[in-house]
């Protein structure tokens, strides 16, 4: 059986442990025959990633703070997928009201969460020099109103308008960018959301599925995405939620 991802190299920005959807579309990218770059934030995150992509095969592991300057990422050479698995709001501002949102809280969200996919685009697509596909994950929060999201939710709108505009600009150059919504799935990022057991335990029992989603799922539809199965599909928002996004009452 051919390998879908065979002779591409991926660059995978926002593996964390082996819990993160980031790692799980790390491994299937390397199912799929592809080349794979791993990206790490800081020191405390270097052993760990590093050791991950030692596991994976991972042509280079190197540190990337998507707050920063991003010209190493202009240096890696010819990419024909980048994962933009990367979001960040501080902890307050997602267990109080959304109303008390501080200035500093929202902007920082909207940095890490929003502007990054920017930043990445505009450093990558130039790598791209035979097309390619950019690829970020994003939440059902983004368009419903989910107790304890609060500034997120309003990040990953933003996200999915950045998604359009930067398909609608990159198209010319025949590079694609989607966004996956994924259903809640327990990572670190998520356990700082005030009573995520409660929502895991809703979705299962909602979704027409009658089940939570699982990581590689996200991951398949990230290989889709890359490969040359997904060629057609650009500036949408594909979910992977077992359903639930479908559901009223």
């Amino acid at each position: 059986m051919p390998q879908l991802l065979e002779g591409k190299t991926a660059l995978i920005l926002g593996v964390a442990n082996k819990w993160s959807i980031a790692y799980a579309i790390a491994q299937a990218f390397v199912r799929e025959g592809a080349k794979i770059i791993l990206t790490y934030q800081g020191e405390r995150l270097q052993q760990t990633v590093q050791e991950l992509g030692a596991e994976l095969g991972a042509s280079q592991v190197f540190e990337c703070d998507v707050t920063k300057d991003l010209s190493k990422l202009s240096e890696l050479g010819r990419l024909d997928i980048v994962v933009h698995s990367i979001a960040f709001a501080n902890r307050e501002d997602l267990s109080r009201p959304f109303v008390e949102t501080s200035r500093e809280g929202f902007l920082l969200a909207q940095e890490v969460s929003v502007f990054s996919l920017v930043a990445v685009a505009r450093a990558t697509a130039p790598l791209m020099t035979e097309g390619g596909a950019l690829m970020t994950l994003t939440y059902l929060g983004s368009t419903r109103v989910l107790t304890n999201y609060n500034v997120m939710g309003v990040a990953k709108a933003g996200l999915e308008a950045a998604v359009r505009y930067l398909a609608g600009e990159l198209g010319e150059k025949k590079i694609r960018v989607n966004a996956i919504s994924a259903g809640p799935i327990k990572t670190a990022a998520a356990r700082g959301i005030k009573d995520f057991s409660k929502i895991l335990e809703l979705v299962a029992a909602k979704a027409p599925l009658r089940r939570n989603t699982d990581p590689s799922e996200v991951a398949d539809m990230a290989v889709f995405l890359g490969s040359d199965l997904g060629r057609g599909v650009t500036g949408d928002v594909l979910f992977v939620d077992s359903g639930f996004h479908i559901m009223g009452l």
